[in-house]
């Protein structure tokens, strides 16, 4: 008597670590739009305020620059073009979908804590210094919010990771559905925030929201809002990139 052994189906593969360093090695060939482009155009951006306001002769409070805004769209920029250029390259690597993700999350967690850590020692210099001696803030943003220095090192984490993932997930949508997915998203996004102010202003809930914001505890909007957006934007990009094809 002849017995047939069916053997059992494959498990599907974990990542495993040296993929996903292969995959974060592969994420710093672009070192140049990583780190060298932010630091170059906000070296660029201080000395230009600076010049300015030391010419103007500043005494009165700091004024904010919002030129420190521009690492948030160099984050923007450096992970959408992961999704869009590195992720099908990775595939032809026979890198899988899951080892990529987990790859560029760990990247964008990593990045997020060097980037905050940085701009917030600058903000304290910038403090120590009284505005670099100009009045002139460029790196303080999280100090319009709080004066603890533990919540705007927090809060600096929470929004470059929460600007991350939008990314993630933006490139997501277009490697899964193209052109029609990004404009489906974007008009669903904007009438729904249209339907939800309708219904806002109908039961007249704007002052409650108003009061929410100012009462709740600073952390909860600036940090834990933002890293809950975060965790969401990760999800749905996992969802749709499970799917995508290149």
């Amino acid at each position: 008597m002849i017995v047939t052994v069916t053997p059992a189906p494959a498990l599907p593969k974990a990542p495993t670590r040296s993929r996903i360093g292969s995959v974060l090695r592969l994420h710093t060939v672009a070192w140049p739009l990583l780190i060298a482009w932010p630091v170059g155009i906000l070296l660029t951006a201080f000395l230009i305020s600076f010049t300015i306001y030391a010419i103007v002769g500043n005494e009165q409070d700091e004024g904010f620059t919002g030129s420190m805004l521009a690492v948030y769209g160099f984050v923007l920029a450096f992970y959408l073009q992961s999704m869009t250029q590195t992720f099908p390259f990775a595939l032809g690597l026979s890198v899988t979908r899951r080892e990529f993700f987990a790859a560029t999350a760990l990247m964008a967690l990593a990045q997020s804590g060097v980037f905050a850590v940085a701009l917030y020692l600058l903000s304290l210099v910038e403090a120590a210094t009284d505005g670099w001696g100009v009045h002139m803030r460029m790196f303080g943003l999280a100090r319009y919010l709080t004066d603890s220095g533990a919540l705007q090192l927090l809060i600096l984490f929470a929004t470059l990771l929460s600007t991350s993932a939008l990314a993630i997930l933006v490139g997501a949508i277009y490697q899964r559905w193209r052109a029609t997915g990004l404009l489906a998203a974007f008009t669903g996004i904007v009438g729904a925030l249209g339907l939800s102010g309708i219904v806002v202003t109908w039961a007249r809930w704007w002052p409650a929201i108003g009061s929410w914001f100012t009462d709740v505890a600073r952390v909860v909007p600036t940090a834990v809002l933002p890293l809950a957006l975060a965790a969401g934007f990760l999800a749905l990009a996992w969802g749709t990139l499970r799917h995508a094809r290149p």
